[in-house]
């Protein structure tokens, strides 16, 4: 039976780009009381006036102010910058349940991008193995920023694809997603199976080329 509350309210954006400022202002509009981590705050009154009122508080700090936030959290870097964990703490995660949207994207030969590392390794198992009190959980990361929150899909929105090695997490996760407009999630196994979510990133870019839009997603069909 799918969730139908939620107890959270308070919730930690680590990054200040596209990603990270699309989740901002989406959790907002449905509420939550956000603060999002940025290596320089001060760059971000702009984007902070445009976000005032949208429902939810909204504030900027350190990603170690982001990280102790609330005990939901969203890693929203670039793949090649999941070192701001090191910089947030640790041990300020002890608890939280983490939603990756990370991507290990390499663009150093143009688009559509390759991935860093794949195969038998991958970024979010990595991100779990260094936040060992936390419950990571692969989220977000197959969509654009446009459909994050509220998603619009002109044959319905499918269930978000994650992955997780908490069974709770994947829980709340999907309860989380019910209230920001998916129908829900679809577990894809652990936290392991985050090298099969990030690989299907570059295919996703290639149709988004070909068909020359973004606002596409991947659905199973029975």
């Amino acid at each position: 039976m799918p969730p139908s509350s939620m107890a959270v309210e308070r919730i930690g954006v680590l990054g200040s780009g596209d990603v990270g400022r699309a989740l901002g202002r989406g959790f907002a509009r449905h509420g939550w009381d956000v603060k999002l981590g940025t290596h320089s705050p001060e760059r971000l009154q702009d984007w902070l006036g445009e976000v005032e009122g949208a429902g939810g508080a909204v504030s900027v700090g350190s990603f170690t102010e982001a990280a102790a936030h609330g005990d939901v959290a969203v890693l929203a870097v670039l793949g090649e910058a999941a070192d701001v964990l090191d910089l947030a703490g640790p041990e300020n995660f002890a608890g939280t349940l983490v939603l990756d949207a990370t991507n290990p994207l390499d663009f150093s030969e143009g688009a559509p991008p390759g991935l860093l590392f794949c195969g038998t390794d991958l970024l979010g198992e990595r991100i779990q193995a260094s936040l060992p009190d936390a419950s990571v959980v692969k989220c977000f990361n197959t969509v654009s920023t446009a459909q994050m929150v509220d998603p619009s899909f002109e044959e319905g929105a499918p269930p978000m694809m994650i992955c997780g090695d908490d069974a709770e997490g994947k829980g709340r996760t999907e309860v989380i997603l019910v209230e920001l407009g998916w129908p829900g999630g679809l577990d894809v196994g652990g936290i392991d199976s985050s090298r099969y979510l990030e690989a299907l990133v570059p295919l996703w870019a290639i149709v988004g080329a070909k068909r020359d839009t973004w606002g596409h997603a991947f659905a199973v069909v029975e």
